[in-house]
């Protein structure tokens, strides 16, 4: 996911962190500075320090779950609202779902009781004093937990709720209209959302507002490429007419490729034809804002870490590329020369085409 960083690997998953991530935390580090001073941001760093430890609780139980389903978690990434595990892929059965999705609520519940075992409570003055310390370590932690397990069954996307709500639509109906209608329910929440950080002044809730009606769309587009894509092979996908840079070309062969095609990216193809990377148009107007000379090579902006794909693959292993960041995907023959490649734009496109 953009905007995300990686911390490592735990349990085979690589753990990472979204930078929004780091804007509650901040507030509410913030907040308690302000009422208590140092004594309070000290207890409140234990507290996000704690707070950290169950999201990813939270998430892992989502990882493990579909673990015994045979469906591999690749990497686990906190946001503002709790966190996200990818999935490889989607259970098969729709009840299978259910239990992936439950599975993260049910361990902030488990987490809540053992608190409570070691003599926590949830009074009513911890719900609006969360941010200082007065309620007690182990009340604020148990109040957040039930926090995390109510929210996330919110059932609209991209809060788990919102995926056992899909699911169950699954079993009447397909699941691109299932996905659907459960990312219209997480867009009307986050307008809820916004009008209610609006309204009280607070840009965290109004962060989190954006950032669920931009997941839930985007959810929503994800499903209904995949369902494209099971039918389609990346050569009937892949663009064929494209400006090709080669290693000599300067930033300014570039620059003029821009103005003259409509192309976003330009692959930089060498003299036996094999892919190197590619130069992206906003790579190559960040580097001539910096005012690099446009003498230098477009290679100096090239990015290289570009997936390839034969001509037969499955339009399923193209997104999997892009998911992780890729301009686009490179479509090679046998021999290892691109013949084409695809972006997200085009399989935009394509699903158009195809009335999707």
């Amino acid at each position: 996911m953009a905007w995300s960083f990686s911390l490592g690997r735990l349990l085979g998953s690589e753990l990472r962190v979204h930078v929004t991530f780091f804007l509650l935390l901040a507030w509410v580090g913030f907040a308690a500075y302000s009422s208590g001073g140092w004594p309070a941001a000290i207890d409140n760093i234990l507290f996000v320090l704690a707070l950290f430890a169950c999201v990813v609780a939270h998430e892992f139980g989502h990882a493990l779950m579909a673990r015994r389903y045979g469906i591999k978690t690749p990497d686990i990434t906190l946001l503002p609202i709790g966190g996200l595990a990818r999935l490889e892929r989607m259970p098969e059965h729709p009840m299978q779902e259910v239990w992936v999705a439950l599975a993260g609520p049910a361990v902030n519940i488990a987490i809540w009781v053992i608190l409570v075992i070691f003599g926590a409570g949830v009074p009513w003055e911890t719900l609006t004093r969360i941010d200082t310390p007065g309620p007690g370590l182990l009340n604020r932690l148990a109040y957040v937990n039930l926090l995390l397990a109510v929210f996330n069954m919110i059932p609209a996307f991209p809060m788990d709720g919102g995926r056992v709500f899909r699911a169950l639509l699954c079993l009447k109906m397909d699941r691109v209209k299932a996905t659907r209608i459960a990312a219209i329910g997480g867009q009307i929440v986050a307008v809820g959302l916004g009008f209610l950080g609006l309204t009280t002044a607070n840009p965290i809730l109004v962060l989190i507002a954006v950032f669920v009606f931009v997941a839930a769309n985007a959810e929503s587009q994800d499903v209904a490429m995949r369902s494209v894509a099971r039918r389609v092979l990346a050569r009937d996908a892949m663009i064929t007419e494209f400006h090709a840079l080669s290693p000599s070309d300067t930033l300014n062969t570039a620059a003029q490729a821009v103005i003259h095609t409509t192309q976003h990216e330009f692959p930089v193809i060498d003299e036996d034809g094999t892919l190197l990377g590619f130069v992206t148009r906003n790579h190559l107007f960040a580097a001539l804002a910096e005012e690099h000379p446009r003498s230098d090579p477009a290679t100096s902006v090239m990015e290289t870490n570009i997936p390839q794909v034969k001509l037969t693959s499955g339009l399923n292993a193209v997104l999997d590329g892009l998911h992780k960041g890729a301009p686009a995907v490179a479509v090679c023959s046998d021999a290892g020369h691109m013949v084409g490649y695809i972006t997200r734009e085009n399989i935009g496109e394509l699903m158009v085409i195809q009335g999707r």
